[in-house]
């Protein structure tokens, strides 16, 4: 069986051992980029290698140019998955301890690099805790493997692309981040505060019940159905502030059983380094 949306602790339970099982610890903060690293170091799932958001999962920051956390390179990615004992027949069990939010993004990049027995662990490392299941301190050494990736280009939208669909109702365009942010009230993270013209904001929060752990199918379908009015998935696009949770937010709908929406991977932090490009606060 393979799981490509999420997996329960008991589910991955019987496979921390399995052969064909890779397990990624994704635990990161942005107020303390090395926390999850060392947190991992102190104790981790067996058998979970560790990566790191800034380092691994994305690709350099040019300023003024680029978003916070633009895509790497594909080559560099392929390897990067290899070098973890990842290959194109495994399963994939990624995992944080904000219930999804970071280690979507690596789910996220693996269905772009076309590998898709990946899923989240549902509850992350507070509910593996929590139901007192085994950890380790011990680092594993991974297999000698390749990755070969198949990119799914049709996952991405550039900013141009959202541009040429303003005023488009075939087309949606949701924004993931805290509504305070979406609304520019608060803006902590980037320079400019604001939303792009046209999108609506769903957080990525909303897919969570009151214990971290994903909602109910259905009740995750009713509210995308109530968002998208209709709107095929193809015509579906998501952003948040650098492309990392609104990839929380795309699983959920994956997992809905949805379809595949696309991402605007630059994000907020992108589409401000043009300043051409319009802007707006306030609900809509």
């Amino acid at each position: 069986m393979s799981y490509e949306t999420l997996i329960t602790p008991e589910e991955l339970l019987p496979q921390i051992d399995g052969q064909d099982w890779v397990i990624v610890d994704c635990r990161f903060w942005l107020d303390d980029t090395e926390k999850g690293r060392r947190d991992y170091k102190e104790s981790h799932i067996p058998g979970a290698t560790y990566a790191h958001l800034d380092e691994d999962l994305s690709g350099p920051v040019v300023p003024g140019v680029t978003g916070r956390h633009p895509l790497p390179s594909v080559d560099e990615l392929a390897a990067k998955l290899a070098s973890w004992g990842i290959s194109n027949g495994m399963q994939i069990v990624v995992y944080d301890d904000r219930s999804g939010a970071i280690a979507s993004r690596l789910w996220w990049l693996l269905k772009w690099l076309g590998h898709d027995a990946v899923a989240v662990l549902d509850g992350g490392w507070p509910r593996w805790i929590s139901e007192e299941h085994p950890t380790t301190e011990d680092i594993p050494a991974p297999k000698k493997v390749k990755f070969e990736p198949k990119v799914r280009h049709e996952m991405v939208v550039s900013a141009g692309e959202i541009l040429t669909h303003f005023g488009d109702t075939a087309f949606k365009l949701i924004d993931s981040r805290a509504p305070e942010r979406y609304r520019g009230e608060e803006e902590i993270i980037d320079p400019v505060a604001g939303h792009i013209p046209g999108a609506i904001n769903y957080h990525f929060e909303r897919n969570l019940d009151i214990e971290g752990n994903f909602a109910l199918t259905e009740f995750l379908k009713g509210r995308f159905h109530v968002i998208l009015e209709g709107t095929p998935v193809e015509n579906t696009t998501f952003y948040c502030g650098s492309g990392v949770t609104a990839a929380h937010n795309i699983l959920a709908f994956a997992h809905a059983g949805l379809g595949m929406p696309r991402l605007y991977a630059g994000s907020w932090s992108h589409w401000i380094t043009d300043p051409e490009r319009p802007i707006t606060t306030g609900k809509s």
